[in-house]
């Protein structure tokens, strides 16, 4: 880093970001590799939940990279969702469902122009591809956050290099920590509402002439918040690493993630306004049974008597029971880095990764709604068996997913030179049927030979080619660095199987079969270039200019319709971002503004019809045309003098005015993006007086905003608040300093509103009650 010899004088700029109070986050990893021996020596914002100051600005980025560092997730609740760890940052409207955040229906998160599947994630350089709930790979399934150093996110634009088909800028980087060189480990156990029980043990190796190693398993047992179930989570993480010197390693990680878990519905904003805590039914409704005539010849006799069985589970509420709606996934994760330098200037940094998904969802199916889509498969000619009552709704996931990332790295004079390139194939498989149960009732076992009615078994397959080049050029004696860099996208996508209904059965006759379809999504040329200036030693002024392109977010959906013809290729979803930004770090606080304008082309957005078996809103997407958004975030962290480096304030302000270019059906043009609120802040107190004691009080406000682009509904706006107690550490009381203990909660007010929608519906999901939890925590 240059560092010059002019003597800082406080600018309004810097006086004005210092009077908000604001914290940044950390931005990268590899940001935590540069030389700080000269910066150590200055007089800077410090505390035990504050991470080294200029990395927490994002000194030397081109644009707004942001982070939660490990000093702030060691405070975070234990077992929180991937996800919850990136509320915290300025622009990201990140809604989950419960106070952990692992129900995988109940995820939403905004940035900018963007939602969740229009974002990119990525884990210690594995790309992890889409975050469909069915045959992604969502992030948080992969992450424990006792075993991360480091969440990083790019609101805007990520870097060129980073592997993704899904991102139209924003990137978001989660990095694990490296065993330690020591042999030890670590235990810990957390309690709290919900009957919640979570166990972390952690094993390390030490350095073994040169190799060091750790695995670890935690376990989350807990009742949903509201109606009855249970989630439990078995997640196992390794890592080892093989230093074969100072310039060449080899790392290998795993992880397994056993997840299950029971739906919980969502509703209309009347419906939780009666009951709050609404949930499926704990037991069978006694008013469903409704016995029907004898209709079908069950022992194939030739006749309809006694023997054959009669329909009686029929009545429209029988699917309202818990057990019939559960969600399964069972994933593993290998990879394989090496790192080297082939010469003292050429660094070569390669990646293999293999993914395997596995799972399945089940949700009810009425009698009503069977018999019919059954009558007319029979008709056809299919295999199919008279329902019996409440069919059992199954959708089963699988497949593979694997690829390579490689990279080179060239240091020149005045010249930084990355290129690589990234492959994949991701194979995705998915069926969906309705089978009979014993007695027709929800509660009854499965009879897997019994089809009542066929609807989906296909397989998908992504091909993805990524290219990049980039050269950061140091300009005015280091003063000036200025990134040029290009990049290349390319997936193949091709559908095979039985798409939809219509494959199998079109008016009772037989449809149109197997279908293969599918199209290529491509553009070669997408430019990034930014610049950052030091002012001084304090101030740094950035800014940037990306192109991105992106696979059109549910291309699953838009290739499964069965229409009688191969869907024309939808337009790639394109989006232009622009940043210019402040930075300053000072003796008392640091701080950075961001402005930002992105324009999204040939976007499809995701809209949502009800489905009538099971009362629960489905997606599907319109081609809306264009929008756009611009705004700014500010954050920072101030440690006043009076205290003695004893107590911080953080906070962020995030405003941005989201709206349609273009109008697309009921929807006018200028009309707001949905689930895009104007003004999201947060702000937290940290006092931390003795070396034994953290606590915190911090609070989100997120304002309204309509879930549809007709802006017909709309959600109120609310603040929340949450707050921790750490004990730990050197003490005057004589208690073992390797032993620490954490309170938490979360809504600490209680507040209850709705916080998750289902864009483009009315339909809703509220925010957790006030939820406590404790965790004693054990080095050794």
């Amino acid at each position: 880093m240059h560092v010059t010899k002019t003597i800082f004088r406080p600018t309004l700029l810097s006086v004005s970001l210092a009077t908000m109070f604001t914290v940044v986050p950390a931005f990268s990893q590899e940001a935590a590799s540069v030389d700080t021996s000269e910066s150590a020596e200055k007089i800077q914002v410090v505390g035990r939940r504050i991470s080294e100051t200029e990395i927490a600005i994002g000194t030397g980025e081109v644009t707004n990279t942001l982070a939660v560092t490990r000093e702030a997730l060691l405070s975070a609740p234990g077992g929180i969702s991937g996800l919850k760890m990136l509320e915290s940052l300025p622009g990201f409207n990140v809604q989950t469902d419960g106070a952990l955040g692992l129900y995988e229906f109940g995820n939403s998160v905004n940035v900018r122009a963007f939602n969740l599947s229009q974002m990119g994630f990525v884990l210690n350089g594995v790309p992890m591809g889409r975050s469909d709930a069915f045959g992604g790979s969502p992030i948080f399934r992969y992450v424990d956050n006792e075993n991360l150093a480091s969440v990083v996110a790019s609101p805007g634009a990520g870097d060129v290099s980073a592997p993704s088909y899904s991102t139209l800028g924003p990137i978001a980087s989660y990095y694990s920590i490296d065993p330690s060189g020591q042999m030890g480990g670590m235990m810990s156990l957390t309690v709290g509402d919900d009957d919640l029980q979570r166990s972390f043990v952690k094993l390390e190796t030490g350095d073994i002439d040169g190799f060091k190693a750790y695995v670890s398993r935690s376990k989350t047992d807990s009742d949903l918040w509201r109606g009855p179930g249970t989630i439990d989570r078995e997640h196992i993480e390794g890592k080892a690493v093989y230093a074969f010197s100072a310039e060449t390693s080899l790392e290998f990680s795993y992880v397994s993630n056993d997840f299950f878990d029971y739906d919980s519905p969502s509703a209309t904003a009347a419906t939780f306004a009666n009951d709050y805590y609404y949930g499926y039914a704990e037991s069978i409704p006694e008013g469903c049974v409704s016995a029907q005539p004898q209709v079908y010849d069950f022992n194939q006799d030739g006749s309809i008597d006694d023997s054959d069985f009669t329909p009686i589970f029929t009545g429209s509420n029988c699917t309202s029971y818990y057990e019939d709606r559960v969600n399964v996934r069972d994933d593993t994760l290998y990879s394989l880095q090496f790192d080297t330098y082939i010469t003292d200037n050429l660094q070569f940094t390669g990646t293999y990764y293999f993914e395997d998904k596995a799972g399945y969802g089940v949700s009810p199916d009425s009698y009503t709604n069977t018999l019919g889509i059954y009558q007319r498969q029979a008709a056809a000619g299919l295999d199919v068996v008279h329902p019996r009552g409440v069919q059992y709704g199954l959708s089963s996931v699988g497949g593979d997913r694997k690829g390579l990332v490689a990279g080179f790295s060239l240091e020149l004079d005045n010249n930084h030179i990355e290129f690589g390139a990234w492959r994949e194939k991701d194979t995705y498989n998915r069926t969906q049927k309705r089978l009979n149960k014993t007695g027709g009732s929800a509660d009854g076992e499965v009879i897997s030979d019994e089809v009542a009615y066929y609807r989906r078994d296909y397989t998908s397959v992504r091909e993805t080619t990524q290219l990049y080049l980039k050269d950061t050029i140091s300009l005015l004696d280091d003063a000036l660095k200025l990134e040029v860099g290009l990049k290349s996208l390319s997936v193949d996508y091709r559908l095979d199987g039985y798409r939809d209904y219509n494959d199998y059965e079109i008016n009772s006759q037989v449809g149109y079969g197997p279908q293969s379809v599918g199209g290529k999504f491509s553009k070669h040329f997408l430019p990034s270039i930014g610049a950052v200036y030091s002012v001084n030693e304090t101030d740094q002024l950035f800014a940037s200019f990306s192109q991105n392109y992106a696979l059109p977010q549910g291309t699953d959906d838009i290739y499964s319709l069965a229409i009688s013809f191969e869907p024309e290729t939808p337009e790639g979803e394109e989006a232009d971002n622009v940043e210019l930004g402040y930075r300053t770090n000072q003796e008392t606080f640091n701080a950075a503004l961001a402005l930002f304008y992105t324009r999204f082309d040939n976007r499809l957005f995701a809209s949502n019809v009800l489905n009538p078996a099971t009362q629960q809103p489905e997606a599907f997407y319109i081609n809306g045309g264009a929008s756009e958004a611009y705004g700014f975030e500010l954050s920072g962290v101030y440690q006043p003098e009076m205290f003695e480096k004893a107590l911080y304030l953080n906070a962020n302000i995030s405003y941005k005015h989201a709206t349609l270019i273009d109008g697309f059906g009921a929807n006018p043009e200028g009309s707001k993006l949905a689930d895009s609120p104007d003004w999201i802040m947060t702000g937290g107190i940290t006092y931390e007086p003795t070396e034994w004691l953290v606590a915190n009080v911090s609070a989100k406000y997120t304002s309204s905003r309509f879930t549809d682009y007709a802006e017909t509904y709309e959600m109120d706006s609310y603040t929340i608040v949450s707050a921790y107690i750490d004990l730990g550490g050197v003490n005057p009381f004589g208690m073992p300093e390797n032993v620490s203990l954490r309170f938490n909660v979360d809504n600490l007010f209680d507040k209850e509103v709705l916080s998750f929608a289902f864009v483009g519906s009315a339909f809703y999901r509220p925010l957790n009650p006030r939820n406590f939890q404790a965790s004693l925590t054990v080095a050794f």
